[in-house]
């Protein structure tokens, strides 16, 4: 079984990807990482570089501005990265998702599982998503996604690069038929949503360029009128008891909470969300 490591990024130091974790989190069970530098001038790819492994192969790419629309640069970066995976399976990271080291033997058994199983297209990983700091998770946001995907040709990255359909079809990956997935037993670990509120606010407002050209929506308007982003949320937030990977554990020695926060149970907009979104965790 040879294994596939892919991903994409651009301005991953300007932004504070944790790209490197990313990449070390699952270079013990891949046999090859594949990762697409878009080109910029924030010492990105000489970041990447500086990993040093042999199982890295990097393709630099220029990006087309001309897909400044619903996060399709996302897709079509990606799956640049993926059209040079080599392995049976071709394993899925984006610049701020890491893996626990827990769960990688795991998620061997998994594809082992079903490296003769054509039905399994795919397999689905449950996400944790870290919102303002590392204590602090979202419950709201989606819960599962396709991570690692069977490397034949026929699936593709889609949208804005969230998931996968059949090229041939259209035909999204998780709408399908359940024999299409299987459980991977692992988590992502998503950290987008941790960076200082500045960072924060550059990135969410390079991304509205990303998905709407220079024309944000209303929705996006205030974007533009604040000096730091506002984690609106941040007082409902779930917090986390757990432990993060292992290759986490620098930047998170060196965090600090968001702000103070009292126990969500005791805040009555978190009843008001519950009410309005429903209870996830």
């Amino acid at each position: 079984m040879k294994v596939s490591g892919f991903t994409f990024c651009r301005n991953a130091v300007r932004y504070d990807y944790p790209v490197v974790e990313s990449i070390r989190s699952i270079l013990p069970i891949v046999d090859e990482f594949i990762i697409n530098v878009g080109r910029c001038e924030d010492g990105t790819l000489e970041l990447i570089r500086s990993i040093g492994d042999p199982k890295i192969r990097i393709v630099e790419s220029v990006w087309d501005e001309t897909l400044r629309k619903d996060g399709l640069i996302y897709s079509q970066q990606t799956n640049i990265a993926l059209a040079s995976c080599t392995g049976d399976w071709a394993f899925y990271l984006q610049a701020d998702e890491v893996i626990h080291e827990d769960d990688l033997p795991k998620i061997i058994r998994a594809m082992q599982n079903h490296l003769r199983n054509p039905d399994a297209k795919g397999l689905v990983f449950r996400y944790l998503h870290f919102v303002g700091d590392y204590w602090s998770t979202n419950p709201w946001f989606y819960h599962k996604a396709v991570r690692i995907i069977q490397n034949n040709g026929e699936v593709e990255s889609c949208g804005d690069a969230v998931g996968f359909h059949f090229k041939a079809t259209g035909q999204y990956l998780q709408s399908g038929p359940c024999e299409w997935l299987a459980p991977s037993s692992g988590r992502v670990f998503h950290y987008g949503w941790v960076k200082d509120p500045k960072t924060m606010l550059a990135k969410k407002q390079e991304m509205t360029t990303v998905y709407h050209g220079d024309a944000p929506p209303p929705s996006e308007a205030k974007l533009y009128t604040q000096d730091t982003f506002e984690f609106e949320d941040y007082d409902i937030l779930k917090e986390f008891s757990g432990t993060h990977p292992a290759v986490m554990r620098a930047r998170i020695a060196a965090a600090l909470r968001l702000v103070p926060r009292r126990n969500r149970w005791l805040n009555w907009r978190f009843y008001r969300e519950v009410f309005r979104r429903g209870f996830r965790g």
